[in-house]
């Protein structure tokens, strides 16, 4: 499945990146377990997402949790609590 991922305000800085397009193994059915597979990319990765954070999570710009569901071409957003223009 394909999925279009955002990347806003601190996530994108720490991420160096706004946007990727990411195929990923049927298992990854839900938000949450994208937001883990991204986090095993590495050690900038787990940082920046990391759930301490408390990042936000939008799915085809609804709020979403971790038992959101995922969908061929969905748009998942990741962004710090407050983010401004």
């Amino acid at each position: 499945m394909n999925i279009h991922l955002r990347f806003f305000a601190s996530v994108r800085e720490a991420l160096g990146l706004s946007e990727e397009i990411v195929s990923v193994p049927e298992t990854v059915k839900t938000v949450g377990r994208l937001r883990s597979l991204l986090m095993a990319r590495g050690q900038l990765w787990e940082q920046a997402l990391a759930p301490e954070r408390r990042i936000k999570m939008a799915c085809n710009f609804v709020m979403a949790t971790d038992d959101t569901l995922l969908t061929e071409g969905c748009e998942v957003a990741f962004f710090p609590p407050v983010t401004g223009g």
